[in-house]
């Protein structure tokens, strides 16, 4: 969530808080909670944060938790300070730093164009892009340098689509139609080629895009892409499964993904055994009893694949080496 602070603004909210030492848990977590909002530390027990509703009301919950924990905390409004001491403040809260590390990194990918896997490539993006949004929930006074970090991130985002995608005429979704923040359904029930596909689209194709879940006769949204299902635009073939397909159409030939497939086929289809695929069907199993509904089992489902990528993925090698 962006935390922007109206430029109007100039109050204040200072805790003041004495944190039990008998109780070194309940001490961390106040600390974790104080730096999750962004606040900054003028002292040892002193700590500063921009006059916001949401600001308030987060800190006076933490101030009645800090109180059942047999330590004191109050937190004070400070009306506006003289300019100087107005900037001082709000330097304590500049993210500019952590900006420009980000968009150094995010740079820093360019280098493996050609030559590195694409999709690796975007899985790194995505992980950075997930970075500057860290970094924007915590920016109260944003400057020019934040603008250049999600610049850099849509600049570097679209070149990796160029090489991802290079043509898209073969999805059925339509000759040069973008694949990005989009609208994309399945059926339900959801089982591990649906739930593989919407792992795939969220983490490599589109990652802000959209996934939905249909029931068994509703219609497929207007400009929506389908999968997963008989007539989708990504649909099994006579040899492969949904999510074999989504790799082959769209380019994506990471080892780690083709692995992952070799894995989610078994468990579809049958075939060619895969000594993984026991222990993804009992996780995927223990998704589906733990989850109250379908956003919920992907959730949990993402963590399974998530882990099976990391596992899999070998960086590529740089030239020469």
């Amino acid at each position: 969530m962006d935390k922007t602070v109206p430029s109007a603004a100039s109050n204040w909210l200072v805790t003041v808080a004495q944190l039990p030492t008998e109780d070194p848990a309940s001490r961390m977590r106040v600390l974790r909670t104080l730096e999750s909002l962004g606040a900054a530390v003028m002292r040892e027990g002193v700590y500063l944060l921009p006059d916001t509703a949401a600001n308030r009301q987060s800190l006076e919950a933490l101030g009645q938790y800090i109180g059942k924990t047999a330590g004191v905390a109050y937190v004070l409004q400070v009306g506006a300070a003289a300019p100087v001491q107005q900037q001082a403040f709000q330097r304590m809260f500049d993210r500019t730093g952590r900006y420009e590390e980000l968009i150094k990194n995010v740079k820093s990918l360019s280098a493996g164009f050609g030559h590195s896997d694409p999709s690796a490539i975007a899985s790194v993006l995505h992980k950075q892009r997930r970075e500057f949004e860290t970094i924007v929930a915590l920016d109260f006074f944003p400057n020019e340098v934040r603008s250049r970090a999600e610049k850099a991130i849509a600049e570097t985002d679209a070149a990796v689509r160029k090489l991802m995608f290079p043509g898209q005429t073969q999805t059925g979704v339509g000759p040069g139609e973008r694949l990005t923040q989009r609208v994309w359904a399945t059926r339900k029930p959801l089982w591990a080629d649906r739930l593989a596909c919407a792992w795939l689209i969220r983490r490599f194709v589109d990652p802000e895009g959209t996934v939905i879940w249909l029931d068994k006769a509703q219609p497929v949204p207007p400009r929506a892409i389908s999968y997963g299902f008989e007539g989708a635009n990504f649909a099994n073939s006579e040899s492969r499964i949904t999510y074999e397909e989504m790799l082959a159409q769209l380019g994506l030939k990471n080892p780690a993904l083709g692995r992952i497939g070799a894995i989610v086929h078994f468990l579809e289809a049958g075939g060619t055994p895969v000594p993984e695929a026991a222990g993804v069907q009992t996780l995927l199993q223990g998704a589906l009893r733990r989850s109250q509904n379908e956003d919920e089992l992907l959730g949990e489902a993402e963590k399974t694949f998530d882990l099976l990528y990391e596992a899999y993925f070998e960086a590529p090698k740089a030239r020469g080496a």
